[in-house]
């Protein structure tokens, strides 16, 4: 679990490196459409037929007991949605490439795998889109941090923490467009880092987060923010490749990633 308590709030600073996933059940990249390279003396082919960019999420809005979902994907695609439990959301993007579905509400996050169907070929988007009760959306990331949608602040703050069994870990958040962050852990720095042109940072720690009670301070360009966290194992996911959990810092989600291990995902207070 993980238990933040905020001691300042002036800016912020972040660590960490972990995660995201595809989720098989909803779709997978076919490899068929890779063009073989022994065909290129025979044939043309174009970029089109060689290369299918991933669908992808770009805003969600809440509707009553449900959140609108739109993003982009190939002009015409037919779009999906689906579920661990098998259900599943279809819709098709228009003709610039737009797509929006509207997902229900539940009283626990649910989590979607996003992929389209174009001229037979199936992509997958990267990771889990995950929909909290609240309706904020979150994209769960292998090998990145957590992005949760819809914030911004004109200083650090943190949004997720994401870490594996051997204690690698990402903070994640948002802060002031450019700004340069550094990330202390129990007073020692662990990372630095700089918020990307959409105002979002996702910094590694240099160490592994041993289970325990930590203070984690980020701190750089437009002031800083300290917390407090309480670190522990990973827990197995109990039905489906997710599991979530309700603390008083927010929601936590473990789930399975592509290589059979367990990443959990810490959400600070904006998906509750």
């Amino acid at each position: 679990m993980i238990r933040i308590r905020e001691i300042g709030f002036k800016s912020a600073w972040v660590v960490a490196a972990l995660a995201m996933l595809a989720l098989g059940a909803c779709g997978r990249e076919d490899k068929g459409w890779r063009h073989d390279p022994a065909t290129t003396k025979t044939e043309q082919v174009s970029p089109r037929d060689s290369y299918l960019k991933p669908p992808s999420v770009a805003a969600a809005v809440r509707q009553g007991d449900a959140v609108a979902l739109s993003g982009q994907a190939e002009p015409l695609a037919s779009v999906r949605l689906g579920a661990p439990t098998g259900e599943a959301l279809l819709g098709k993007a228009d003709a610039t490439g737009a797509w929006r579905l509207v997902a229900p509400l539940a009283a626990e996050p649910r989590l979607y795998g996003l992929s389209m169907t174009m001229e037979g070929r199936i992509v997958q988007a990267q990771g889990y889109l995950m929909v909290a009760p609240n309706g904020t959306a979150v994209l769960l990331r292998a090998g990145a941090g957590a992005e949760v949608m819809g914030q911004s602040s004109p200083s650090p703050r943190i949004l997720a923490i994401d870490y594996d069994r051997s204690g690698g870990s990402v903070v994640s958040g948002v802060g002031a467009p450019g700004a340069g962050l550094g990330v202390r852990v129990d007073r020692v720095t662990r990372g630095e880092g700089k918020v990307d042109g959409e105002g979002r940072f996702s910094i590694s720690l240099d160490q592994p987060l041993a289970g325990g009670t930590h203070v984690i301070q980020v701190a750089g360009e437009g002031g800083e923010q300290q917390v407090v966290v309480d670190v522990g194992p990973p827990l197995p996911p109990t039905a489906g490749p997710a599991a979530s959990t309700l603390s008083a810092a927010g929601w936590r989600i473990d789930w399975m990633t592509p290589g059979g291990g367990v990443q959990s995902t810490q959400l600070l207070g904006a998906a509750r």
